[in-house]
């Protein structure tokens, strides 16, 4: 067989790969820390660290935090390319408190150097200018906004425009995000059913911060307990939208 021959023969076999095995094999990897400890709920931490994974092989992802074998430090922070603060519970100053001032430090110079950051629900909560200050508003919760359809905090599920096409997604008591100056690094992402906003990006010093109100990694086992239909989980990857829009 001839060299060129050789040479087409690869080129015919790389062109017929599925494209999520291609997916796989390329890109850098991503380092990713997923927080687990009191300032989330484990089956938050949970999730989000298997929504992640799911993602694609090039994220690799640890837990760190409070009683993790990798503790929230400057130094500990700085292998990383994103970090993630999922949801928890109802008490936001509790768990701001249970942080501590050294993690919160940490975390904050970690995306002024140009880290990212996702916060999901709580996650989103604790980045306002109350908490991390990666953004210059204090968040409130959608529950009881004008043309919201969800009047507690219990679990629902709740329409949204995403990145442009209708779909729905797990919600607990999230909030909605103010815009931004474009100028300033901000995109919506998506919006609830009322025009609110459900996930944005914004811009801090360097670094990307993505948060979402809402739950786009909600897993079955949520929407059973709930006593959702499964019929009603988002049709598209929402959580894997969010992770595009950090640009790593």
């Amino acid at each position: 067989m001839t060299l060129l021959r050789m040479l087409w023969l690869a080129l015919m076999l790389v062109g017929a790969m599925p494209a999520a095995m291609a997916g796989t094999t390329g890109g850098k990897p991503v380092r990713v820390a997923v927080y687990r400890g009191p300032a989330a709920c484990d089956a938050c931490s949970a999730a989000a660290r298997r929504a992640i994974e799911e993602a694609g092989a090039r994220y690799q992802v640890d837990y760190v935090g409070p009683g993790e074998r990798i503790d929230i430090s400057e130094a500990s922070l700085a292998r990383y390319d994103l970090y993630v603060q999922p949801g928890g519970g109802q008490d936001i100053p509790a768990a701001f408190h249970s942080l501590g001032n050294a993690r919160v430090d940490a975390v904050r110079r970690f995306v002024a150097r140009g880290g990212r950051y996702l916060g999901l629900c709580m996650g989103a909560y604790l980045a306002d200018a109350g908490g991390f200050g990666l953004v210059g508003q204090e968040l409130d919760s959608e529950v009881g906004r004008p043309g919201f359809p969800v009047k507690t905090i219990d679990d629902a599920v709740v329409a949204v425009r995403w990145a442009g096409h209708a779909d729905r997604v797990f919600y607990q008591d999230g909030p909605y995000l103010r815009a931004e100056s474009d100028e300033a690094g901000f995109r919506a992402i998506a919006a609830y059913e009322n025009g609110d906003l459900a996930a944005a990006r914004y811009a801090f010093e360097d670094g990307i911060v993505v948060l979402s109100g809402p739950h786009p990694e909600a897993e079955p086992s949520w929407f059973e307990a709930a006593g959702i239909p499964l019929e009603q989980m988002p049709r598209q990857d929402l959580f894997k939208d969010l992770l595009d829009q950090l640009a790593l």
